[in-house]
């Protein structure tokens, strides 16, 4: 073989022959869309959500250990890397939230038409932001 890539192509059907297969498009070759940046983003925002649930079960636990405890955790949480990954965290959930209400639509078989689809992804990503900054505005009216 010539070269590595003529052997990664290189299959066999079920009877034993061999047959030449496309590789898998990647992501030199693809061009990125809404709909597969949506679905990535699905995906790391759930990834990002388990993150902060386990910030916040830091706090809870420290909450019900010790004052020191606590004093600890909401002194981090409070600084600001914490109010980042919390706002990272509200963005995210937020996210997964409206992205979760598109893909109940789908489930009941509407918004699978392209348009459909790029206009909802686009609805999902105004819908975050207004979200988060309303989530952060309420959040910070009342704190202060």
């Amino acid at each position: 073989m010539a070269d590595v890539r003529d052997a990664l192509i290189i299959g066999k059907r079920s009877d034993g022959t061999l047959v030449s297969r496309p590789l898998s498009p990647h992501l030199q070759v693809y061009k990125p869309q809404i709909s597969s940046i949506s679905s990535i983003m699905n995906r790391m925002t759930g990834i990002a959500l388990s993150v902060g649930l386990l910030l916040m079960v830091w706090w809870l636990v420290a909450a019900a250990t010790s004052p020191q405890a606590f004093s600890h955790a909401q002194g981090f949480i409070g600084s600001p890397i914490g109010l980042i990954l919390m706002f990272g965290w509200t963005l995210a959930l937020w996210y997964h939230f409206c992205n979760g209400i598109r893909h109940l639509f789908w489930d009941a078989g509407y918004g699978y038409a392209i348009e459909t689809s790029h206009r909802t992804a686009l609805l999902v990503v105004i819908g975050t932001v207004a979200l988060t900054i309303l989530s952060w505005a309420v959040g910070l009216a009342t704190w202060l």
